[in-house]
């Protein structure tokens, strides 16, 4: 079955890192609430600075900042559309959106959405 999966790399200091991940858990208390497949929020530990690009490159990573990937999956694109939907109207995104601002550069974030082209699970 494939899968539709939204991605994002963000740069967040690390003296926020205990903020953020108090932020990303209501994040992913709410998307999985309204029906995300899976929710995964991951901080860097074996990333180098590439040559030509690199996970640090992407968001301009500076000197005590961590790079932060994260995904969340769906059965499909429609069905990330309801749910995102469904997501960005909860009242508890308003706030959560706000306290982002102090913790990290969002402008410096990159983000996407993805067709699942190639999957395996293990059984």
């Amino acid at each position: 079955m494939s899968k539709y999966v939204d991605g994002f790399v963000l740069p967040i200091p690390k003296k926020n890192m205990k903020a953020y991940i108090k932020v990303a858990s209501l994040a992913c208390k709410v998307w999985m609430e309204h029906g995300a497949l899976d929710y995964a929020e991951c901080a860097a530990d074996d990333v180098k600075v590439g040559k030509l690009t690199s996970f640090p490159q992407s968001v301009k990573l500076k000197k005590g900042e961590v790079a932060v990937f994260s995904y969340i999956t769906y059965k499909s694109r429609k069905h990330r559309d309801q749910v995102n939907k469904k997501v960005f109207s909860d009242p508890r995104m308003t706030s959560m959106m706000e306290n982002c601002r102090n913790i990290f550069d969002a402008k410096r974030m990159i983000y996407g959405g993805f067709k699942s082209v190639v999957e395996a699970k293990k059984k």
